[in-house]
């Protein structure tokens, strides 16, 4: 069954390399911790323009994925390296897509798009390579906005509920950043999805400049 391993606490601090400090050092918190409709409660999010806000409340990163980098880089990575607020065990990151929720208690968490690496991440990593090594495995973690407020605790059950309407995964998206030319089929898909606003304008502007 799926569980919440961990929940993941960022504080800011310099990172070498950066001219501003990162919350991207996470550490595991033992008891609850206040999910709130903009942010988990006590991390520090210094890049509001790509990070935080209704639609990326909340980054997911999945204990497969987590395992299949430890084989990658021959070494145990531990939960929160990537920068995630909550890891979860027991649902296949790769095909998590957008609309599918993620129940925690009284939490109710709805997946809005994937995660895109940045410099941070490569710093975080000590590997300048690490953006596009990354964005190379298309496993990208999700965001959610929070759809009901609540508190979590590592530890607890979470019930995985497929989003049952047309499916973009995470990885699907992730493997088309940097593409100019979507597709205008994949476009009306992802419209019918739940996405992030930010990407809903995108696509439907795009979409109106076809006619």
């Amino acid at each position: 069954m799926p569980s919440l391993l961990s929940v993941n606490i960022g504080k800011p601090q310099p990172i070498p390399g950066l001219k501003a400090p990162t919350g991207i050092f996470k550490q595991p918190v033992a008891g609850p911790v206040a999910i709130t409709p903009l942010e988990v409660a006590g991390d520090a999010i210094i890049d509001r323009r790509h990070h935080g806000g209704r639609d990326q409340a909340v980054y997911l990163y999945f204990a497969d994925d987590y395992d299949w980098w430890s084989g990658q880089l021959g070494q145990i990575i531990a939960p929160g390296t990537f920068g995630e607020n909550l890891t979860i065990g027991g649902v296949a990151g790769q095909a998590v897509a957008i609309g599918d929720r993620f129940t925690l208690g009284d939490v109710v968490l709805e997946v809005t798009y994937h995660r895109t690496p940045c410099m941070t991440l490569a710093a975080r990593m000590g590997d300048k390579g690490f953006v596009k090594r990354f964005a190379r495995a298309l496993r990208p973690g999700a965001y959610c906005r929070v759809i009901t407020p609540g508190m979590v605790e590592a530890g607890m059950a979470v019930i995985y509920t497929p989003f049952a309407g047309e499916r973009v995964t995470v990885t699907e998206l992730m493997a088309l950043d940097g593409v100019r030319d979507l597709d205008p089929a994949f476009m009306r898909r992802a419209l019918a999805t739940p996405i992030r606003d930010k990407t809903r304008v995108k696509y439907e502007e795009r979409l109106n400049q076809l006619f």
